[in-house]
């Protein structure tokens, strides 16, 4: 600005936009004495001005030494690492403190007499980065104005810049007052303000604008900082007035806004792969003119470990993935790689310098271009103009994400120091959403392995029916979710069916999936029937619920599920059936009919209602479909249950079609659609046990009883080829309507049925079942269920609405040669 200029500056309001005001501000002499001294700087170091001014900087600055004087220590500085730099200064607890140093020379009349030192606690300006790089000038050694005046406000020294500033000469400015350099009602106010601070000793920040000769007419801003100075008695000994020029700070502090509302977005998604191309758009083009985003290969999946920093000091770098890439130009000229691709690299390529380091690296002037390490990518750098590279890392809780690369080819501004603090701070919000991206990536494929894992990997029937089914997991934004279903074969060549759905998604609901599956298959070896069974599996759920409470860890999700579970007996064709809250099955008749039982509903597992739950007998002719499934295969975003059990019905009409194939045609009604719950279908087809392959008599309750039993069984199996298996099965039947004699006073039943195995049923009217026990030397009995066992496949009991019933299976010989005949056996006359 010129002399003239200056009558039209406008002061602004009192602010502290540069950190002016927090800064402590010291006057040393050529010899390193204090001659001055701040507030700030006693607040940063503990000495009052009485205690310091006058002696040696190197009680407060060790790093003075033995430095000859200012003008020497500050050659040292630059000789070393550059100017200005971190350091620490001892506080007068005697700890020391991390602080960012700057010394600017300033001159009076008779040459280069003082120095000011500029102190920034570097501990309070890590702790709000973007605020740090938002200080401009000052904090981001940019030519900063110094002034110092006396108590009359006569100017003492000065420095170069703040002619650049305000358009005043040093010989205009030295010895006098601003109103006698430029006389004017601007000058008097700025003056005024100036005797405040010498007054009350607090420092005090205005914005001003003006316009320089090179600003083309357009308004420069300006901070300009006023700090009163002590003397060694504390007495006030004038006023140092700092300039700053916070148009490049405005610049900043606009890039910061946009990025603190645009990185707040990061965080809206659990795609890995979203949240790197949302970084990349982001940075392109307030940062760079292009930009790539290249994860660790594991990360996009969650799978493995993260890499730790420093991890690949002794050995080669991880292998990295483009995730994410946005530029100015259209095509993304400037790489040739697609999402997912590996990214070629050179062991002294930026990338492999910052992924072994994990440090950031800047490049401001690209010679030859060395991005990605590949001769072809490195002409295509230099055709697009590349001329300025940050490859900053990508870390978060000390692990190794990725890299993001910056480059710069259309604007042909280098990149600055600014610049990658603030690559570094958005890298860094950036990372926190790609981490949670990750978690959750690698929590929804631990949940799916489990989940894939707990579900059963091959469905066995037996023969009583044919099975297929399909397991669709959620969408990667909803999780798993806890759907499970099973086939159990039971005896009497019965089979169960069950279909659940655990409320929630993730592993914890994966894990309570897993618990009620083992427990329902538990409680089904029990043979309980289904609304038994059910009522079980109720209080195993609150238990669940109860255990989650009592954890001095919350729980991730409530614990609840729905559930139907039906058994079907080939020998009646009759499917016993109860649901808790759960969908009700679709039935498909051998003719195409389909029809949604209106089975009671039930109360989800868990509520706690204690309503009982009930069983329901429906016949199912052979050849009957019975279609079991949770509800995101019927319900989606769009489109009601009902309409999803209509689609279902249509697509089952066929009933003669091959499972598989049904339960395509089935599930392909939802997948093309984006579900928010994982989509289960288990499609069961009933065959029937034919009367040639069952056999069953009526015996009286009665010693006569045992033999007839024993003949009748050993007739049967000749009649189907199973001779070899007649001793053991003759023993088997003789201990069985033992017992039941023994124990029951109605009649008794025999049943062989040949389904894949022999079993033998005995039913009789006794309620108790049998156990096992061990009997002594000089017990009489007591040893035929221990006999039983050892002798057959497996053994159990379950009870009936009459009684209960007994049954043994044993294996068929390898080749039976059965002969099944048309009718069983009559029991003969005794």
């Amino acid at each position: 600005m010129t002399t003239e200029s200056i009558q039209n500056v406008t002061l602004g309001k009192e602010f502290n936009g540069l950190g002016i005001s927090d800064a402590a501000f010291a006057l040393f002499d050529e010899v390193g004495r204090v001659v001055g001294w701040t507030q700030t700087a006693e607040r940063l170091v503990g000495y009052g001005a009485g205690d310091i001014v006058g002696r040696a900087a190197t009680l407060v600055v060790p790093s003075f030494g033995a430095a000859a004087g200012t003008s020497a220590f500050v050659e040292r500085c630059v000789a070393q690492n550059g100017w200005p730099g971190a350091t620490a200064v001892r506080h007068r607890g005697g700890h020391l403190v991390d602080v960012s140093l700057r010394i600017t020379a300033l001159r009076g009349q008779d040459g280069p007499t003082r120095w000011l030192a500029s102190l920034t606690d570097a501990g309070a300006l890590s702790g709000d980065v973007l605020s740090g790089l938002a200080r401009g000038p000052l904090l981001a050694r940019a030519p900063i104005g110094v002034v110092v005046r006396d108590p009359q406000l006569r100017c003492t020294v000065t420095n170069d810049v703040m002619e650049q500033h305000d358009g005043i000469p040093a010989d205009r400015r030295l010895g006098r007052r601003i109103s006698e350099s430029l006389p004017g009602a601007k000058a008097e106010a700025l003056e005024a303000l100036m005797r405040q601070v010498l007054q009350g000793g607090v420092a005090k920040v205005h914005e001003y604008r003006a316009w320089l000769p090179t600003a083309q007419g357009r308004e420069h801003p300006f901070a300009w900082g006023y700090h009163c100075l002590q003397g060694s008695d504390g007495e006030t000994v004038g006023v140092c007035v700092i300039s700053a020029d916070v148009t490049e700070s405005r610049r900043m502090r606009e890039r910061i806004d946009t990025i603190s509302e645009a990185s707040a977005q990061l965080g809206g998604s659990l795609d890995v792969m979203r949240t790197s191309q949302g970084l990349a758009d982001l940075a392109v083009p307030l940062l760079a003119d292009y930009a790539a985003v290249d994860l660790e290969q594991s990360v996009p999946f969650g799978e493995g470990p993260a890499v730790r920093l420093g991890a690949t000091t002794g050995g080669g770098v991880p292998v990295l993935r483009r995730a994410g890439q946005a530029s100015i130009h259209p095509g993304v000229p400037e790489s040739p790689l697609t999402h997912g691709e590996a990214v070629p690299m050179s062991s002294t390529s930026p990338l492999a310098v910052v992924l072994r380091t994990g440090k950031p690296f800047l490049e401001r002037h690209l010679d030859r271009p060395r991005l990605d390490g590949r001769p072809a990518l490195a002409h295509g750098s230099h055709e697009s103009g590349m001329h300025s590279l940050m490859v900053v890392p990508v870390r978060v809780r000390g692990a190794l994400l990725g890299v993001v690369m910056f480059v710069r080819t259309r604007n042909p501004a280098p990149f600055q120091e600014a610049d990658l603090l603030l690559a570094e701070e958005l890298v860094n919000r950036a990372a926190l959403a790609l981490d949670n991206a990750r978690r959750y990536a690698r929590e929804h494929t631990a949940a799916l392995a489990l989940q894939r894992t707990l579900l059963p990997r091959r469905l066995s029937g037996g023969t009583a029916v044919e099975t297929a089914s399909r397991y669709l997991p959620a969408d990667l934004d909803h999780g798993v979710g806890g759907d499970w279903f099973d086939v159990i074969p039971l005896s009497g060549a019965r089979v169960a069916f069950v279909v659940g759905d655990v409320v929630g998604h993730g592993l914890h609901a994966a894990a309570t999936m897993g618990t009620l599956r083992a427990a329902v298959r538990t409680l089904a070896d029990m043979d309980l029937p289904p609304d038994k069974l059910l009522a079980h599996l109720d209080d195993t759920v609150q238990r669940l619920a109860e255990e989650d409470c009592d954890d001095p860890d919350p729980a991730p999700g409530a614990v609840g599920a729905t559930c139907l579970y039906a058994v079907y007996d080939p020998a009646t064709g009759v499917c016993s059936m109860a649901r808790a809250g759960h969908l009700p099955p679709a039935i498909v008749d051998p003719q195409g009919h389909v029809t949604f039982p209106d089975l009671p509903p039930g109360a989800p597992l868990g509520i706690g209602l204690g309503d009982p739950f009930e069983t329901v007998e429906l016949e199912l002719p052979e050849g009957s479909l019975l279609a079991l499934y949770t509800d995101g295969l019927i319900e989606t975003r769009d489109r009601d249950i009902e309409d999803g059990m209509h689609r279902l019905g249509t697509a089952l009409k066929d009933p003669g079609r091959p499972l598989e194939e049904l339960c395509t045609r089935a599930t392909d009604t939802v997948s093309g659609q984006a579900s928010c719950d994982d989509t289960t279908l288990l499609l069961i087809r009933t065959r029937s046990l034919p009367p040639a392959q069952q056999a069953s008599w009526t015996l009286p309750n009665d010693e006569t009883a045992v033999r007839s039993a024993r003949d009748l069984a050993a007739r049967q199996l000749t009649a189907w080829g199973l001779d070899g298996l007649g001793d053991s099965t003759k023993l088997i039947v003789s201990e069985l309507v033992t017992n039941a004699i023994r124990h029951s006073s109605g009649p008794i039943r025999l049943c062989l049925k040949q389904h894949g195995v022999l079993t033998c049923e005995v039913s009789d009217t006794d309620t108790c079942a049998p156990r096992p026990r061990r009997a002594r030397s000089t017990d009489e009995n007591g040893r035929g269920l221990l006999l039983i066992a050892q002798m057959s496949r497996r053994w159990g009991s379950r009870l009936l609405p009459e009684g209960k019933v007994v049954w043994v299976e044993q294996d068929l010989p390898a080749a039976s040669g059965s002969r099944p005949l048309s009718r069983p056996l009559q029991p003969s006359a005794t």
